[in-house]
C-alpha cells in the first residue's frame, strides 16, 4: 500500500507543529497560542478525535519534564554539588516553566505518534487507498 503522505512526513510535520495532513500551520489558533484548533482550517482533519484523546500529549510532557529536565537538576545536585537551595529552586521554577513551553510540542508530538502508527487514517492517505482499491477492481 502506498501513501501519499509518508512516515517521514509525519515525523517532520510533528515536530515542527504542523498539520500531519498537509503539513499547514493550523494546529493552533492564530493569536491564541494554547488553544488547539478543533481541525485544520487548510484540508480540514479533526485534530480532537475524541473526549480524552489528547491524554497522551500531558502524560508526554509531564515524562519529557521529568526526565530532560528534572533528573538532571537532581544528578547536578548529588553528583556536582549544586546547592541544595538553587536546585529547588531551579526544580521548582522548571516543573512550571517547562511543561508550559513545551505544551505546543507536546500536543503536535502526540498527534505525530497517532498518525505514525495508524497513517492510514489520514484524510489524504484514505484517499489515495480507495483510489489504489477503485485501479485494482
Amino acid at each position: 500500500m502506498k501513501f501519499v503522505v509518508t512516515r517521514g512526513q509525519i515525523v517532520a510535520r510533528g515536530l515542527t507543529n504542523r498539520c500531519p495532513n498537509c503539513g499547514a500551520r493550523t494546529l493552533f489558533e492564530t493569536g491564541r497560542p494554547f488553544v488547539l484548533s478543533s481541525g485544520c482550517t487548510n484540508c480540514g482533519l479533526k485534530l480532537e478525535r475524541d473526549e480524552g484523546s489528547f491524554l497522551g500529549a500531558m502524560s508526554l510532557n509531564y515524562g519529557v519534564t521529568v526526565c530532560l529536565y528534572l533528573v538532571p537538576i537532581l544528578l547536578a545536585y548529588l553528583f556536582l554539588g549544586l546547592d541544595g537551595m538553587i536546585a529547588a529552586v531551579a526544580a521548582g521554577i522548571g516543573a512550571l516553566g517547562f511543561p508550559v513551553l513545551f505544551y505546543r510540542s507536546s500536543r503536535s508530538w502526540w498527534l505525530m505518534n497517532y498518525y505514525l502508527v495508524l497513517p492510514h487514517h489520514l484524510p489524504a492517505n484514505q484517499r489515495a487507498v480507495s483510489e489504489d482499491e477503485d485501479a485494482n477492481t
